[in-house]
Order: structure tokens, then C-alpha cells, then sequence
């Protein structure tokens, strides 16, 4: 990466998060003068500072959570117009990029999940460490983890704690949250806490017992993973051949999806039913990164977030992108609308 002579105005500020594998991240990228890039989870910018450290280089920053893009405002006003930022989700990148005047752009990165500045936040509920409204909702639209909690019924609410949690208690604290909704409202962080913690017995050295729970309400409220395979399907649109596709995942399941996709579009299908009879199907992607990058012992000593960080890059071919079938990608779960629709 060449740093560009406006790199101290771009690159400068604090900030209160600090993604990880940030320097891996840029470097796969390839960044270049002139090059387009898109922040798909801008956060506290870390990714775009750094992207911007390249002379000419244009960033469009997405976050569907308002309040990081308010706390951007000074970024981009430094950024002299190379970085343009959107309050969206980013399964909605191809529109995006089409609205900015774009064809085409040069990469991609996704850093997924949870940022600190929302844990940090007590209000927005998304951490049992600080008391708060069981929100978990990183825009401020559709139900909040309250809201399941108090509306899903036993089955719904089980297959979403153990799919998306992998918590092996799931039946067991579900049993337990039902019967506490049925005398008082579970509606703070707290309180939810507590009743997994009665439920799981913690372990020396071992997670918070409420930590899988918080995890698959936050992932389920805020549709991760349908977000996540819509957005790399928009990513393999917008990219340009030898663009770059980086993503930094922290959960299993977000991972499997981005190893399942890069898998599928790196190799030739040998039968695939959307394929007109005689035509080839050449791959989208060459995979960078045979096995997943993570970081070393000094990053996870830093920052204990760290410690399950997976990162995976692939660069665009000159194929066609393939038809969005995001079905194959995902794991069976009720849908959204229908949990908060019943009660039982």
C-alpha cells in the first residue's frame, strides 16, 4: 500500500474500536490509487482509515446502525469527498453502489458481528455485562431480542438458541424462560442473564453460561446470517474482475457461510440445474486464502475478541456472477415475521 499525501487527515482520530486483522485486511485487499472499495460494516472506520491511506482511493461506507454513520461524519469530511457513507444493511450493496454512479468496484470487506462500541452501549442491550433494555437490534427497525423472547413459542425459540447459540442447554433455558415470562416480563438484559445462569452451570475458565443465548437472540433479531449470504451475492456483482473480496467472520455458522460460498463459486459446478443445456459455468471467484487467516498471540494478548476471528479472501474472475440462491447457504430456522406473529 502507497500512503497518499493526505494519509494524516484521513487516517487520524481516535477511535474507540479497533477491527481486527486490520492490517491483513488491507493487504488483501490489494488497495490502489484510483481504486473503489466498499466498507460493507464501516463501524468505527478502522477499515476505510486505513483504505483511505492510499492516494485516491474512494470508499463507500455501509452500516445499518444510524449512529455509526452520524459518528463518521468527521471521517468523511476529512476524506475530501473519497468517502461517502449509507445507512443500510449491506444485502442491499449491489443498489447501493448502482445509486453512487458505480458499475463496478475493486473490493470488498465484511468485518461481521458485533461491534464494541455497541456492546459498550448498555442502552442498545446487547451485552449481559451492563444492564440494559433487552433490545439487540443493531438499526432501530423490526423486533427487538425482548420481543422474541417474550412472543416466541417453545419450539421457535429452542431451535433458534441451539442453531444459532450451538447451545446444547437450549431446551433447558427456554423451559426456564418460559416459565419466568409467564409470571414477570424478561425484558432486560439482566434478568435474562440471570435465568440462564440458573439454568447452566459455569465453569472455571470458561464462557459467561449466558454468552451463546445473547449470541443466537442478537444473530436471529438482526437476520446475520440472511444478510450475510444476500451480501456476498452482492458482492460477486459489483466486483470487478480481479477485485477482492475480504471477510473477517467471529461465529462458526458466519464463517461456514462465507467458506460454503467461496467453495461453490471458486470451482466449476458439475451439475447445476440453472445452467442452459450446453453452456459452461467457469468460477467467480479464485479463492487467496486456502485455509482461513487468524491472528497471532500478540493481537489475541491486545484483544480477546479476537481469539475467533477467521479471515478468508478470493479474488473476482472475468465469469458472469451466478443466479442468488441463498437457500443452500443457510440453516433452517423460523422466519422472523412468523416468531413474532405467535405466541404459545
Amino acid at each position: 500500500m502507497m500512503a497518499g499525501s493526505d494519509s494524516t487527515a484521513v487516517a487520524g482520530g481516535l477511535a474507540r474500536h479497533i477491527p481486527v486483522l486490520a492490517r491483513r485486511v488491507v493487504e488483501w485487499l490489494n488497495v490502489r490509487e484510483g481504486g473503489i472499495y466498499v466498507d460493507a460494516t464501516f463501524g468505527a472506520g478502522g477499515h476505510t482509515r486505513a483504505i483511505l491511506e492510499t492516494a485516491g482511493a474512494r470508499v463507500i461506507g455501509i452500516d445499518r446502525d444510524e449512529s455509526a454513520i452520524a459518528a463518521g461524519a468527521a471521517l468523511a469530511s476529512e476524506a475530501r469527498q473519497r468517502l461517502t457513507l449509507i445507512a443500510d444493511r449491506f444485502s442491499d450493496l449491489q443498489t447501493i453502489v448502482l445509486d453512487e454512479g458505480v458499475t463496478a468496484v475493486d473490493g470488498v470487506v465484511f468485518d461481521l458481528g458485533v461491534s464494541s462500541m455497541q456492546l459498550d452501549e448498555a442502552q442498545r442491550g446487547f451485552s449481559f455485562r451492563l444492564d440494559g433494555p433487552l433490545d439487540m437490534r443493531m438499526g432501530q427497525a423490526g423486533p427487538s431480542a425482548a420481543e422474541i423472547v417474550t412472543r416466541a413459542s417453545k419450539r421457535d425459540l429452542a431451535t433458534i438458541i441451539a442453531t444459532l447459540g450451538e447451545e446444547r442447554h437450549a431446551r433447558a433455558i427456554v423451559r426456564a424462560i418460559v416459565e419466568e415470562r409467564g409470571e414477570r416480563p424478561v425484558d432486560t438484559t439482566r434478568s435474562l442473564a440471570d435465568i440462564v445462569a440458573r439454568v447452566v452451570r459455569k465453569r472455571e475458565g470458561a464462557i459467561h453460561p449466558a454468552t451463546r443465548t445473547f449470541q443466537a437472540l442478537r444473530i436471529f433479531v438482526n437476520e446475520e446470517l440472511g444478510e450475510l449470504a444476500h451480501g456476498l451475492i452482492a458482492a460477486e456483482r459489483v466486483l470487478k474482475p480481479n477485485g477482492r473480496l475480504v471477510t473477517v467472520a467471529f461465529h462458526s455458522l458466519e464463517d461456514r457461510i462465507v467458506k460454503t460460498f467461496l467453495a461453490e463459486r471458486s470451482r466449476t459446478p458439475g451439475g447445476w440445474r440453472h445452467r442452459p443445456e450446453g453452456a459452461t459455468v467457469s468460477p467467480t471467484f479464485r479463492l487467496l486464502t486456502r485455509r482461513p487467516e487468524t491472528p497471532d498471540e500478540s493481537e489475541i494478548a491486545a484483544n480477546t475478541r479476537a481469539r475467533s476471528a477467521k479471515l478468508r479472501a478470493a479474488e473476482r474472475t472475468v465469469a458472469p456472477a451466478r443466479p442468488a440462491d441463498i437457500a443452500p447457504l443457510l440453516p433452517r430456522l423460523p422466519s422472523l415475521t412468523d416468531v413474532v406473529r405467535r405466541r404459545s
